[in-house]
């Protein structure tokens, strides 16, 4: 079942600085006002708006540490028209995320492995 709702601005702050990190500009990646949750917003994966029998891959990848210190992989995905996909959050016990990452808590080039 579909959970459209307006784009929350802690989410279009953690997509920007995505796409920023990727020395990418935030404006040429125009992020849709309506999105819709995946699994009514449990993990709280978004769908952007982009053609999803058209996923082209992951921009970039970082993983958060949830406050009850479950690691939680966070993908930014774009379709085959170059248009953001989704922002993909992966919580590696299947549990509801509990805060919110905001960019300072990210982090990058580690694996939940290591």
């Amino acid at each position: 079942m579909s959970n459209i709702r307006p784009i929350r601005g802690e989410e279009l702050d953690l997509i920007h600085f995505l796409l920023e990190k990727l020395n990418l500009d935030p404006i040429d990646f125009p992020v849709s006002e309506m999105v819709d949750e995946y699994e009514g917003g449990k993990m709280g994966s978004i769908s952007l708006g982009g053609d999803v029998n058209g996923y082209a891959g992951d921009l970039i990848q970082a993983e958060y540490v949830d406050i009850d210190d479950t690691p939680v992989v966070i993908t930014l995905t774009q379709d085959t028209n170059g248009q953001l996909l989704d922002l993909d959050f992966w919580k590696v016990d299947f549990t509801k995320l509990l805060e919110y990452p905001t960019p300072d808590k990210l982090i990058f080039g580690k694996t939940p492995e290591e």
